[in-house]
């Protein structure tokens, strides 16, 4: 089990990319969270197998089509045991 913390930037927000990234964790088995931030930019935190995080994290160096990605942070933390993936309020 690991968990990471994302922050993705670059055409995140407005194209569909929290809800995509949900629909990727529900799809390899992931939990967390993701929202906007102020910035323009998008933060989650992912967590399940490797295998699971390094798809969450391979897919948002991509994004949704419609949006583009400059660069993508990652940063490993300690796993929560969270049970599942939720779109959280712009923080």
């Amino acid at each position: 089990m690991m968990r990471v913390h994302l922050v993705a930037r670059g055409g995140v927000q407005g194209v569909g990319y929290r809800f995509t990234m949900e629909a990727v964790a529900a799809r390899v088995g992931a939990t967390g969270w993701v929202r906007n931030r102020p910035d323009g930019s998008v933060e989650a935190e992912v967590e399940g197998s490797d295998a699971a995080v390094a798809d969450v994290v391979d897919w948002a160096r991509r994004g949704p089509r419609g949006g583009w990605v400059d660069d993508v942070q990652v940063e490993q933390i300690a796993p929560e045991g969270s049970g599942v993936f939720e779109i959280r309020r712009d923080g």
